[in-house]
């Protein structure tokens, strides 16, 4: 794949902002100074709450957006200066998967996944061979002659994934691609997507609010509030180690972070005078993260440690573990020294009475 030469990115995004008018006047800022690096075949996830400015930020790596300032390049070509036969020639090169899978209800599982190709003026028997095979790859081969009132989600999502390979594109992108969907149904999807990844090194570029998609699937991940990138970094980085607010609040829902009402109603961030806990949370990582150590802590320097909410789990090959416990504060100190020396990450949470 040709990249760009200065940042051997696939995608790159160059102090990138973008700005829409408001009636009455003005403008309002979408995107504010972007800068990101998308790797030839990763996953990239874009994480955002609805309105961060992630979808207009995805559509303008196929042109559908230009940007206000900045620039925003596909395989090393400028998107946002390309018009007409260049143009064209970047969004042959970027495939999309859309949330409510746009397909047409006319046409067959086929005919759907021939739509691209007949617009690009492929050959018809070269459009046999294609389609024959990408309706194979997603496992739609007994349902090529159906209609899209007669697919489940799951399968029109799979239509919707074959049609974007059709161009044979470097690039595919994913617009909350797996949202309208239930647990399961997503599960077999991003398995879908890593085994495209995996199969085609093709270049991953996906949307999402969900920061479980973001674990079970991307290698990388790019938190964005209001416009701005607030945090980037590898996946297994950004939930092991998570330093902004924002990420904060999304890893909140997954990992077994959330501290339990009863104790999260109690907590104060100084210590109250007479008896009381420290509530910490320690981030089990790399060699040791599946060891016992609170049990050696307990045994060894002879602590009561309360277990409070918890998980371990992995992102990609590695394991990685949150915990949140409660021990004396007289000596929690004790207790996090012994955890840092066995590499493991404590953050003081706050105190109970």
């Amino acid at each position: 794949m040709k990249t760009d030469t200065t940042t051997g990115a696939a995608i790159s995004f160059d102090n990138v902002g973008k700005a829409f008018p408001k009636k009455g006047g003005g403008s309002v800022m979408a995107l504010d100074d972007i800068s990101l690096s998308v790797e030839p075949g990763t996953i990239t996830g874009i994480i955002g709450r609805s309105g961060a400015g992630k979808s207009t930020l995805l559509r303008m790596v196929n042109g559908l957006e230009k940007p206000t300032s900045g620039k925003v390049t596909v395989a090393g070509r400028d998107v946002g200066a390309a018009t007409g036969a260049g143009l064209r020639e970047i969004r042959r090169e970027v495939g999309m998967i859309f949330q409510h899978f746009n397909l047409l209800a006319s046409r067959t599982v086929y005919e759907n996944v021939a739509l691209p190709l007949e617009i690009s003026g492929t050959p018809s028997r070269e459009i046999r061979k294609r389609v024959d095979d990408l309706v194979a790859r997603v496992g739609l081969e007994d349902f090529r002659n159906r209609y899209p009132a007669e697919l489940s989600g799951g399968q029109k999502q799979r239509v919707g994934v074959a049609r974007a390979l059709a161009t044979q594109p470097k690039v595919l992108l994913s617009d909350e691609a797996t949202s309208a969907l239930d647990p399961e149904t997503t599960q077999t999807v991003l398995e879908l997507l890593a085994d495209i990844n995996r199969d085609l090194g093709l270049t991953i570029l996906l949307i999402t609010h969900e920061m479980a998609v973001v674990r079970d699937i991307a290698s990388h991940v790019a938190v964005i509030e209001d416009g701005k990138i607030v945090e980037d970094g590898s996946t297994y980085d950004i939930f092991t180690d998570p330093r902004h607010p924002t990420t904060k609040s999304f890893l909140s829902g997954v990992t077994g972070v959330t501290l339990p009402q009863f104790i999260a109603r109690d907590l104060t961030e100084t210590r109250p005078k007479g008896p009381s806990r420290e509530v910490m949370r320690i981030t089990f990582v790399g060699d040791n993260a599946t060891d016992p150590l609170l049990a050696k802590m307990s045994t060894e320097l002879g602590l009561q440690v309360n277990i409070l909410a918890g998980a371990v789990e992995e992102i990609g090959p590695r394991p990685f573990g949150n915990l949140l416990i409660s021990v004396e504060a007289d000596r929690a100190e004790e207790a996090r020294n012994f955890l840092e020396h066995n590499q493991q990450r404590t953050e003081v949470l706050g105190y109970v009475g």
